[in-house]
């Protein structure tokens, strides 16, 4: 694993992310963009420390996952149409919340939001250190040995990574005060339900013992909801 190459992309992802909240909001003094862009940098060093010493091979199939060759097509043409639509739900909070004021949060609403982002932080913890083949490619993993993995809180739900994606994009934007972030998040939402059935065909076909998995764990994000 390169470690040069770690360090451009966790760096490259951070000008990115703070090059799309602070110019289209046309100013660097927003102190919620800031919060948020300190609390996710953070999490995401301290995840890149902690797969660096535990599980450097799950780091790696996150860095290269995407665009292998035994990636489903859908899979990766959905991969480059929601990162193309997140970038534009990153450049339209700004937009609404500073640039031209549509929307007004109460800071109660904005802490909730803080909170929502710290709990979904340690939920994706959670899924990372329970399931060693999170790649972010949907792809049966021979190359990793992959098995079904239904420990921790992949008792409870079987895509426990989308869920706290979920809370992520609520908590992102109640935090930088943006309603229509909150509905951009929903479209967000609604993709990532569609990819985890599509997910679930794959893995119950391809993937031994995933059919089983599938009668045992009844929900797929929330409990006792869907």
């Amino acid at each position: 694993m390169s470690r040069r190459l770690l360090t451009l992309q966790v760096a490259g992802m951070f000008a990115v992310i703070a090059l799309c909240l602070f110019a289209a909001a046309g100013t660097w003094q927003w102190p919620a963009a800031w919060a948020f862009l300190i609390l996710f940098f953070i999490f995401v060093l301290a995840l890149v420390r902690w797969l660096l010493r535990h599980n450097p091979s799950l780091l790696l199939e996150r860095m290269t996952g995407t665009g292998k060759s035994d990636q489903k097509t859908w899979d990766l043409v959905f991969t480059i149409l929601l990162n193309i639509y997140f970038l534009a739900w990153l450049v339209a909070m700004p937009l609404d919340a500073v640039r031209f004021g549509w929307s007004h949060m109460s800071p109660v609403l904005q802490a909730m939001g803080g909170v929502g982002l710290l709990s979904a932080f340690y939920l994706f913890f959670l899924t990372f250190r329970e399931n060693a083949y999170l790649s972010p490619a949907v792809r049966i993993q021979h190359d990793r040995g992959q098995r079904v993995v239904s420990t921790g809180p992949y008792r409870l739900v079987r895509h426990p990574m989308y869920a706290a994606g979920a809370l992520y994009l609520l908590g992102t934007a109640l935090l930088l005060g943006s309603w229509v972030g909150v509905a951009g998040g929903v479209v967000i939402d609604l993709g990532l339900a569609w990819r985890a059935v599509q997910e679930e065909r794959t893995l119950g076909h391809e993937l031994p013992g995933y059919a089983a998995y599938l009668s045992q764990v009844r929900w797929r994000l929330v409990p006792y909801l869907w």
